[in-house]
C-alpha cells in the first residue's frame, strides 16, 4: 500500500463512522444532546492515531515527522469535510428543524442560520485534528536521543 494515500482510506472510514454514529443516536432521539458529541472526538482521535501507527508501520526506519504530521492532518481534515457536507444535507433537505433546534439553545438573538452551525463544525473539527495529530506525533516521531554509553577513566 502507498504510504502517501493511506490518510484516503482512514478520512472516508472515520467519517463513516461518524456519520453512523450520528445516525444511531438520531435513532434514539439524542442527536440534540451536545454531550454526546464528545465520542466525535474520542472517534476522530482513535482514526488520528492509527493512521499515523500505520504510516509508521509502513515507513518502518524511513518514517519521519513531517510525513506524520501531514498524513495525520489530511486525515482529519477529509474526515471532518465529509462528515459536515453530510451533515449539510441532513440539516437542509432531511430535518431543517434540526439547526433551529440546535440553535436555539446557543445563540438566542444572533437570529443565525444553519451556515454557522457548519462553520463552528469545521473549526471544531480542524482544530481537533491539529491538536490531536500534534500530540500523537509526540509518541510516534523519530528520536533523535543517542544512545549512552559508559565513559571510562
Amino acid at each position: 500500500m502507498n504510504p502517501n494515500k493511506i490518510h484516503i482510506r482512514y478520512g472516508v472510514v472515520i467519517a463513516i463512522i461518524l456519520i453512523a454514529y450520528f445516525l444511531v443516536v438520531r435513532l434514539f432521539g439524542l442527536h440534540e444532546n451536545p454531550w454526546l458529541r464528545l465520542l466525535n472526538g474520542v472517534i476522530m482521535a482513535y482514526g488520528i492515531y492509527m493512521v499515523i501507527r500505520f504510516r509508521k508501520v509502513l515507513e518502518g526506519e524511513n518514517f519521519e515527522y513531517y510525513n506524520g504530521f501531514k498524513t495525520g492532518i489530511y486525515t482529519g481534515f477529509l474526515a471532518t469535510l465529509i462528515f459536515v457536507a453530510f451533515l449539510a444535507v441532513y440539516m437542509f433537505h432531511i430535518d431543517p428543524t434540526f439547526a433551529e433546534r440546535i440553535l436555539d439553545n446557543w445563540m438566542d438573538d444572533y437570529n443565525q442560520g444553519p451556515g454557522i452551525l457548519l462553520f463552528v463544525l469545521v473549526v471544531e473539527g480542524f482544530a481537533s485534528t491539529v491538536v490531536l495529530t500534534l500530540a500523537f506525533m509526540q509518541k510516534f516521531k523519530p528520536s533523535w536521543n543517542l544512545k549512552k554509553t559508559p565513559k571510562k577513566a
